[in-house]
């Protein structure tokens, strides 16, 4: 369902000037923004990128008026966060329900925990300690309790960071290996 906007010749005017006093540079932009955006949402997977560029572009088109006062700084960027809104805005409508989990999956699911915790075993105290910690929570406090994790074990944040992601590759390859020795 395409909504159909008014744009008065005013409005229009107002947001070329807030582009660029030039009416051909301010021509020149609003093209290259419009490239942009429809790049932009194609690159995030929307089929409709023309459309939802054109939306966006309204939604600035209408307030111009204000932004010629108020905002500075490029006014590409100003385009952007409201595309992102209108990105979010069409994601949560066309978002597609969850499929329902197959008894197949449950059981993968359940091997996959299984062959994990073997290969948490074979770790030694101190890398499953790490590890352990450096995925106990995702939250806004991850960051403070990883480079707590850090001065614990002695070690920079991004030295933790390059470690757990080897010992991540590690369990990795072990638990794939435990998964194929499960199915032979």
């Amino acid at each position: 369902m395409r909504r159909q906007l008014d744009i008065s010749q005013a409005s229009f005017d107002a947001f070329l000037t807030w582009l660029d006093p030039d009416r051909e540079r301010a021509g020149d932009k609003y093209e290259a923004i419009r490239r942009k955006l429809i790049k932009v949402f194609e690159c995030r997977g929307c089929s409709s990128g023309e459309e939802l560029a054109d939306e966006t572009i309204n939604r600035v088109i209408r307030k111009a008026s204000d932004l010629r006062s108020s905002y500075t700084g490029d006014p590409a960027l100003y385009f952007y966060g409201v595309a992102r809104n209108v990105y979010l805005e069409r994601f949560r409508k066309t978002n597609p329900p969850p499929l329902p989990v197959l008894p197949h999956q449950d059981d993968l699911k359940e091997r996959q925990f299984s062959c994990l915790d073997h290969c948490m075993g074979g770790l030694s105290p101190d890398n499953r300690d790490l590890v352990l910690g450096y995925y106990a929570e995702e939250s806004e406090n991850q960051i403070v309790r990883r480079k707590q994790l850090a001065l614990r074990f002695g070690m920079a944040p991004t030295t933790l960071r390059v470690r757990v992601h080897r010992i991540r590759a590690t369990l990795q390859v072990c638990v794939e290996d435990c998964l194929q020795r499960q199915e032979a």
